[in-house]
């Protein structure tokens, strides 16, 4: 709203001709989104506290000692993130760009889907909330009106394609199949990171680091000099998306304050499917479907931990972790909850190492 506002006036006015920068209102999307979660976030938790009563319902199979350090704390914190992350995207981004409405109603479709989730899982006392099959057909219409509008504002010779990490040149023409990749890359995004949120701080931290690899991302693809100089796919626009993905880091950071061990309200699926559609969404728009899985590798191997368990206890009646999500494998075996959060943060460091390096590795 600034940019619009302000950076037609730049002839006129000096000042003004900041608004203009990309990098500018970045910064003062993560200070006000930041600012902004800081600020609400007692006002939100007290409100849920009010609203929940004895908070969201503890996995009766998972670790025994959540029963007694997690019991009470109120869920659908994802609410602070995604008011403060609106907020100051609606502020900073320049709201002529179609790419940035079409991630912020995605976000928003998947924080619905969140929050319905977290309401019954709250009105019914238990930890299962909506059905899988409910969940997924609303992610897939969700996701296939973004992909609709992607696929319709992107540049002529990358529609319909994909992007290959380390080869410059190389576009695969999915044709028709290129609408249900882009549904598999979103739905399994938001899902991923729903499945990595399960313990204090543990999800955060490798959001803020996604979130800020596709913000570099965003603003090197969108910028012609830039793309042409790194031999990356020139989207015209996508530059804005770093706004988006700086406003998601300071809306993190401000919630990871309140989230740090021990945690004093918990994300829920209202935040975590939002944050994973929007990096979905962001990664497609980029042209980086395959990067995110290198940058996200953490989110990755959470979701296939559960794959893997389910796939083999169906197939075996015999169990690979003592539980998935992976973490709470870890947790079974002994690790404190800060140790597995802090380790998996540094493999989360390493996994954004790899998929930067792609950018250059051409």
């Amino acid at each position: 709203m600034l940019y619009n506002l302000l950076a037609p006036y730049a002839n006129d006015l000096q000042f003004f001709n900041l608004f203009r920068y990309i990098t500018f209102r970045s910064g003062g999307a993560v200070f006000t989104a930041l600012f902004l979660a800081l600020w609400m976030g007692p006002r939100v938790i007290r409100w849920l506290k009010s609203k929940q009563g004895e908070g969201q319902p503890i996995r009766e199979d998972g670790p025994q000692s959540h029963l007694v350090t997690k019991k009470g704390t109120p869920t659908m914190g994802g609410i602070m993130i995604l008011l403060s992350w609106l907020v100051a995207t609606l502020l900073w981004a320049d709201l002529s760009n179609k790419y940035v409405w079409v991630v912020m109603l995605a976000t928003l479709g998947f924080g619905a889907i969140g929050a319905w989730d977290d309401f019954l899982k709250l009105t019914k006392r238990n930890s299962k909330g909506l059905s899988s099959k409910r969940k997924l057909v609303a992610q897939l219409v969700i996701s296939l009106a973004a992909a609709t509008v992607i696929q319709e504002h992107a540049p002529v010779a990358l529609s319909h394609h994909i992007a290959i990490p380390f080869f410059k040149d190389v576009l695969l023409d999915a044709g028709m199949f290129y609408i249900f990749f882009v549904l598999i890359v979103m739905i399994g995004a938001s899902n991923a990171v729903n499945l990595t949120d399960g313990l204090d701080g543990l999800v955060s931290g490798p959001v803020i680091i996604a979130s800020g690899c596709f913000a570099l991302i965003s603003y090197l693809v969108g910028n012609a000099v830039f793309a042409n100089y790194l031999q990356l796919h020139f989207v015209p626009g996508a530059g804005e998306l770093a706004i988006i993905c700086s406003a998601l880091i300071g809306a993190t950071l401000g919630f990871l304050w309140f989230n740090a061990p021990p945690a004093k309200v918990f994300m829920g699926d209202t935040g975590s499917l939002a944050i994973g559609g929007l990096l979905g969404a962001v990664a497609v728009i980029t042209k980086h479907e395959f990067v995110l899985a290198i940058v996200g590798g953490l989110f990755v191997i959470e979701a296939l931990s559960v794959i893997i368990q389910v796939v083999s206890y169906k197939t075996r009646k015999k169990r690979i972790f003592k539980m998935a999500p992976i973490h709470h494998h870890f947790e079974k075996l002994g690790w404190p909850e800060t140790t597995v959060v802090i380790r998996f943060w540094i493999v989360a460091v390493i996994f954004a190492l790899l998929g930067l390096a792609t950018l250059k590795l051409r």
